[in-house]
């Protein structure tokens, strides 16, 4: 029997260049009618590169102005619009944190996790390239996860980088570098646009965190259009027999030359928002359900 669905809105924030944000609003507007999705409304920071792309009646000027007309508001824009808005966003609507890496800052995760608390509204992270979110949650809520381990690598060109990073990568342009190796919070604020991955990762495994979890860059320039994202499980270990459960997984994630983002990411955005704005007639392993 046919359901009749009223439409949910949309409000999304984008960047200036070609993103998972350009890729959803594009998909929104060409398939939303039939997924009962629409946009309410759409932020970005240069206001020309939405001109022909986007109704001018969708176009929001002023993040701060934003209204409760959204349903579900994604960021798919920069770490510091998390940081700024998501206690209001999540004040009047359902939030998805495209840039986890704002919540290596831990004002900012109990923040958010106070407001969804208290408005009743949900905080949903997208896990992106992150491969066996659900199953590494479920293990952190049983207990028995006991590390996890992570490894992005790119060309050299593929990372938007900070502090001592930024030099490392220059000397990566010949041989293969390992940039970082330790703590995901630590990492996270030198390179805030690449290891999202790393920082959903730190959010299912809630029972390790950012600090427990281990997240290791490469830059690889014999690599210039994937990106390689290598996760290590490690589980209980036997009494009786000494045995330790491991489990490691490796992705290659097709991307254009320089890209941040690897092309399959697009679509696993698009497919988090679908299982959750739709459950459970559109269902999907890869969103996180924070609250």
């Amino acid at each position: 029997m046919y359901q009749q669905y009223n439409p949910i809105n949309i409000a999304l924030m984008r960047t200036h260049v070609v993103t998972p944000s350009e890729y959803l609003v594009n998909k929104i507007q060409e398939e939303g009618e039939k997924y009962h999705l629409e946009l309410a409304f759409v932020w970005n920071r240069s206001l020309e590169k939405m001109k022909g792309k986007v109704a001018d009646h969708l176009h929001l000027q002023d993040l701060s102005q934003f209204n409760e007309r959204a349903d579900l508001i994604v960021e798919v824009a920069h770490p510091c619009i998390v940081k700024e808005y998501g206690e209001a966003f999540l004040s009047a609507a359902n939030f998805l944190v495209g840039s986890p890496t704002a919540l290596a800052d831990q004002e900012t995760e109990t923040k958010l996790r106070e407001m969804a608390k208290h408005s009743g509204k949900t905080l949903y992270i997208p896990s992106g390239a992150f491969w066996g979110g659900e199953d590494i949650q479920k293990m952190a809520d049983r207990g028995t996860l006991r590390g996890l381990k992570i490894t992005m690598t790119k060309h050299p060109d593929s990372f938007k980088l900070a502090g001592a990073l930024v030099e490392k990568n220059e000397k990566a342009k010949e041989k293969r570098t390992v940039l970082y190796e330790g703590p995901v919070r630590d990492l996270c604020p030198l390179a805030p646009n690449n290891v999202n991955t790393m920082a959903a990762a730190c959010m299912a495994a809630h029972t390790l965190g950012f600090d427990k979890v281990l997240g290791i860059l490469v830059a690889d320039p014999s690599i210039p259009d994937w990106h390689y994202v290598d996760i290590e499980v490690t589980g209980p270990t036997s009494e009786k027999t000494g045995q330790t459960f491991v489990v490691k997984t490796s992705r290659k994630n097709p991307a254009a030359p320089s890209s941040v983002t690897g092309s399959a990411t697009f679509l696993s955005f698009w497919s988090s928002l679908l299982g959750e704005m739709h459950f459970p007639f559109y269902i999907t392993l890869i969103t996180i359900k924070i609250f």
